[in-house]
């Protein structure tokens, strides 16, 4: 499988170390062109590109850039795309953002507004980058920690599913893109190491949100 990840930061080059480890092809990008990424082209043994040939280049197509940043995107290369969103709103970092806080949307109903044609799946945003790799077990371990998707195009949550099971995780399907609220930043989901019925009943706790950065704990 061949997967372009856009965003070089601790997410983007965690997935594509696991992306790697586990026999997919990897592009990375980043915003400032891939001859910023020759070390880790070397470290990862990946691809690197521009985001254009990232998108291009994967069968799937990891986003892991900060929020703000979203409306940057060139919709039109992600067209048809299955689009991983790893994002999280943080509002020191992103600005205020009034329809978030008040939980009108989603941040991956923005980014699939932005992205119009694009299949957009809520992905791998719950879970900190230095466990992405450390966490990972095989399929039948005795402890296995769950992960959540959420989205609107059956079949790509299918293709993400398989991918979280290669990856090594659990995945629960918390339903329709906007159900991505469940494990937004600080929600009772969010950034948690939990197996698989634990995630199903924090995905469901409708209490108030964790203390902020409890999840780097």
């Amino acid at each position: 499988m061949r997967i372009g990840i856009i965003g070089a930061g601790f997410i983007g080059r965690a997935m594509g170390e696991l992306a790697v480890n586990n026999g997919c092809e990897v592009m990375l990008s980043n915003s400032r062109g891939p001859e910023t990424l020759t070390s880790i082209k070397t470290d990862l043994g990946c691809q690197v590109g521009t985001l254009e040939q990232a998108a291009c280049f994967g069968e799937l197509v990891l986003l892991a850039i900060p929020f703000n940043r979203y409306r940057d995107l060139p919709a039109h290369v992600f067209a048809d795309r299955v689009v991983l969103d790893a994002g999280n709103y943080y509002p020191q970092r992103d600005g205020q953002i009034v329809a978030l806080d008040s939980r009108h949307t989603t941040t991956s109903e923005m980014l699939a507004r932005h992205l119009d044609g694009a299949r957009v799946v809520k992905a791998f945003n719950a879970i900190l980058a230095r466990d992405l790799v450390a966490d990972a077990r095989p399929a039948g371990s005795a402890w296995r920690r769950a992960l959540p998707i959420a989205g609107d195009d059956a079949q790509a949550k299918q293709v993400v599913s398989a991918l979280h099971e290669r990856f090594g995780y659990d995945v629960i399907d918390a339903g329709a893109l906007v159900e991505g609220r469940r494990f937004e930043r600080a929600r009772p989901a969010y950034c948690r190491r939990l197996d698989s019925a634990g995630l199903r009943a924090a995905l469901a706790d409708e209490g108030p949100d964790q203390a902020e950065g409890a999840w780097r704990e």
